[in-house]
């Protein structure tokens, strides 16, 4: 691969990238969440019977002081809450409340529809491809930055 081949790669996966964001920006505005709060909430839905605030921020790929900032947000609009950890005093575990569970089965409704926006012109055989592709890409991202 020559470099601007490299270059243009790079340009186009950030292009698409940024429109997906966008769309999905789109998508979660009417239910008053940024995507990174969108984000948070898938988290601690699939950990179930809550996630500690340093997992909550290592799942997320952001610093624990970020991961507070959203789920403050969270917090106050009564989608999550924070309780003592069993395990470990000095933790606190995020969990949804009620109302949290009932959001994000419509964030994954809004997750679907940018999906399908940005996705739906190519046919399924060209979607497990790209999803093969950056499923690989990411693998080899984590274990570069794991040396």
């Amino acid at each position: 691969m020559t470099d601007a081949t490299t270059g243009r790669l790079a340009d186009a996966l950030m292009h698409v990238a940024k429109r997906i964001r966008g769309c999905w920006m789109q998508q979660l505005a009417p239910l008053g969440l940024t995507p990174g709060q969108g984000r948070a909430l898938g988290v601690v839905a699939r950990a179930g019977d809550g996630i500690r605030m340093a997992d909550l921020a290592g799942r997320l790929d952001i610093v624990p002081r970020s991961a507070t900032s959203v789920v403050d947000g969270l917090e106050e609009q009564g989608l999550v809450l924070r309780r003592p950890d069993p395990g470990d005093r000095r933790s606190m575990l995020v969990s949804l409340t009620e109302a949290g569970r009932l959001l994000v089965s419509r964030i994954d409704e809004a997750k679907r529809g940018a999906a399908e926006e940005m996705f739906g012109t190519l046919d399924p055989a060209e979607r497990e491809q790209l999803l093969a592709v950056l499923l690989r890409l990411d693998t080899s991202g984590k274990r570069a930055r794991s040396i």
